[in-house]
């Protein structure tokens, strides 16, 4: 009987996993700008996922705008960080594709990201740095003249390592248990990063590293996690009554 019940048991995980790997998969996670060493401008979101065939994950799309925020603001504190006071950030990412061993590919930021300086981002500003974010995770150049010169450069996200000068950000991809070959499956996980080299006309700040991480934890349709839930239910009652 035990042997049996464990048989159902594992028909009725394999059953919740199968449906939700059928060419699409819900997220939640989260879309960040990190500066530095700054505590990030992270954007949460939620939304479905197309992936590959396999429980590997060949490939990845995402939908235009799962993360999508308006003036997030994280004030900055540590006097190290002078004169910058806040990050301030408007961003939704366009729609993304990444394949591969290290899903590599592209989804570009749309928005703008802000640096606070000398004030609070809340308060009037005397001097605030306006930083483009399109070529983020897209690749190219882009810039900006005002009172302090932008130049952004970016490139395409990866699940491997993003470096800019001597920082670097990881990526990753595993499946429950931490095993890779089962990514593309409920409780499965991605970070996906992209360097982002930031250079300005201020001495001290002349290259400022920067980049994008986004996070994503795989998780069971309603229906499928309703069903998985209700056969899990079933079985320990079963097993409860033929012990009797």
């Amino acid at each position: 009987m035990r042997s049996w019940l464990r048989a159902l048991s594992l028909a009725a995980l394999a059953l919740a996993a199968g449906g939700a790997q059928a060419g699409s998969l819900p997220f939640t996670g989260f879309l960040a700008i990190q500066v530095a060493t700054l505590a990030p401008v992270a954007v949460p979101g939620s939304g479905v996922a197309t992936v590959g065939p396999s429980g590997h994950l060949g490939s990845l799309a995402l939908p235009a705008s799962p993360f999508a925020g308006t003036a997030i603001v994280v004030p900055v504190t540590d006097p190290a960080a002078a004169p910058i006071l806040g990050i301030q950030a408007t961003v939704h990412n366009g729609a993304g594709s990444f394949s591969g061993g290290s899903l590599g590919g592209l989804m570009p930021l749309n928005g703008v990201a802000k640096v606070c300086l000398f004030a609070p981002c809340a308060a009037p500003p005397p001097a605030n740095v306006s930083v483009p974010v399109s070529v983020v995770g897209a690749g190219g150049i882009a810039a900006v003249s005002a009172l302090v010169n932008v130049t952004v450069i970016g490139a395409p996200w990866t699940a491997g390592t993003a470096a800019v000068g001597t920082l670097t950000a990881m990526g990753f991809q595993h499946g429950p248990a931490s095993l890779t070959s089962s990514t593309a499956a409920p409780s499965g996980s991605v970070r996906l990063v992209t360097p982002v080299f930031v250079s300005t006309n201020i001495g001290a700040s002349a290259v400022v590293p920067t980049f994008g991480i986004l996070d994503l934890h795989f998780v069971p349709e309603p229906t499928t996690l309703l069903l998985l839930v209700s056969g899990v239910a079933g079985l320990v009652l079963l097993g409860r009554r033929s012990a009797r």
